[in-house]
């Protein structure tokens, strides 16, 4: 290269980083089979997987530095898993479709557990069988109620149950025009939902609400459906109908019992995540190019460091390791290009994105080439250490998931595929 370190560093940083526009440009012209990306994608975590073990990992360990390392290597993977949880939890998930899928079934995880919970300490749910909750979870729809908008008319047919997760409302007899009553938490219409009655109040939001709502046409039909459902549904009618006439309190040790039996029986992979699913939650987040850009960015910081501190300490920079960042980079980019498009994203947005990654990679190995120029070989390992374990919590967080989730079976070859061909470039 030019011989001057600082120099070599940021152009070895340029180059491991300019298949990520490569990739992108590629993404305008060409949309691969997800088999196809998803080889690409396990090639490339493979070969980062080489790059991390015989440049980084293998290379601290022939000095003696394994407990630098290891501790490096530790608060590198902590590092990153927080990092990218706070990004991702900003919008930054949409970046992969595979992170974009793990963050929202986690979401929806917690969904179902909160509805779950919400719902143990409704009296008319708490009476029957927890092990039919995973049938109702479909039919518990979430809306919400601006300040002044009903819930409920006075007079209005008994055809749903609602249950409030936040705000307050006011219950009023329209006939005496009063308010009877204001609540925090407040379960509506659970006899009506059981007998069709009318409802004898009308309830107004008198502040914002959310509300989970569930119709009498759906209660019926998962009633019709479960015979064990229907049985409990006409013992509560007939011969327990005045617990819930008279507004009987589910005491917590109850509910959490009946939460805890429901638990057991609720299955968290039922629902599928969808597009729409991805895009309606990217809605309700501000900046997500941002936070995109910043997640692009994080997967890049490690790699950006370590070559510069490399190049320092060894006047050059392996080849193994630069195939390996660059064949890494590649399918990351065209991947994420693809996702970004699919999104609606905008193709010089996109690529304005990764070309801004690129040069920071190369501003990242400049940096790191400086600030450690009369560093200790322990600091050297503990850098080393740093950068492989985020480099590996990446790989086995985002690369590898993503390309088992599109491609399956194709993941275990190809990947063993990028980790030969690095390890060969190391006998160049």
């Amino acid at each position: 290269m030019t011989g001057i370190s600082w120099m070599d560093a940021f152009l070895f940083g340029i180059i491991s980083a300019v298949s990520l526009p490569i990739g992108a440009l590629l993404s305008f012209i060409w949309k691969p089979k997800a088999k196809v990306l998803a080889a690409l994608m396990a090639f490339g975590g493979g070969a980062l997987l080489a790059a991390v073990t015989i440049d980084l990992v293998s290379v601290s360990i022939e000095k003696g530095h394994f407990i630098v390392l290891a501790g490096g290597a530790a608060l590198g993977g902590i590092f990153f898993f927080i990092l990218n949880q706070i990004v991702n939890n900003k919008g930054g998930f949409l970046r992969k479709t595979g992170t974009s899928l793990m963050h929202l079934k986690k979401l929806h995880q917690r969904k179902l557990k909160n509805i779950t919970k919400k719902i143990s300490n409704v009296p008319l749910f708490n009476h029957l069988p927890a092990q039919e909750i995973q049938a109702l979870i479909p039919y518990i729809i979430k809306r919400y109620y601006k300040t002044g908008k009903y819930l409920l008319h006075h007079d209005d047919p008994g055809d749903r149950l609602i249950i409030l997760e936040s705000g307050k409302v006011k219950l009023v007899d329209e006939d005496q025009n009063k308010t009877i009553d204001f609540a925090d938490e407040l379960i509506l219409g659970e006899i009506e939902l059981l007998t069709g009655k009318k409802h004898d109040y009308s309830v107004i939001a008198t502040t914002d609400v959310t509300a989970y709502i569930i119709l009498k046409t759906d209660f019926d039909r998962l009633v019709a459906n479960s015979p064990l459902l229907a049985s409990e549904v006409r013992n509560l009618s007939e011969n327990k109908i005045h617990l819930l006439e008279n507004k009987q309190i589910i005491s917590s040790e109850q509910a959490e019992v009946w939460f805890s039996k429901a638990l057991a029986h609720l299955d968290e992979k039922s629902h599928s995540i969808t597009s729409t699913d991805i895009k309606e939650h990217a809605k309700g987040h501000s900046g997500v190019g941002l936070m995109i850009w910043l997640g692009i960015l994080l997967d890049g910081i490690p790699e950006s460091i370590v070559i510069g501190s490399n190049v320092l300490l060894n006047a050059t920079l392996s080849l193994s390791l630069l195939a390996g960042l660059f064949l890494s980079n590649f399918p990351e980019a065209l991947s994420s290009s693809v996702g970004l498009r699919e999104q609606k994203f905008p193709a010089g947005k996109i690529l304005i994105m990764w070309i801004s990654i690129m040069i920071v990679t190369g501003l990242g190995a400049f940096a790191g080439n400086t600030l450690f120029e009369n560093a200790s070989p322990n600091l050297f390992a503990l850098v080393d250490g740093l950068a492989a374990g985020a480099m590996l919590t990446m790989i086995a967080e985002t690369m590898l998931p993503e390309a088992f989730h599109i491609g399956g079976s194709v993941t275990g070859l190809s990947t063993l595929a990028g980790f030969l061909v690095t390890i060969l470039c190391k006998f160049i």
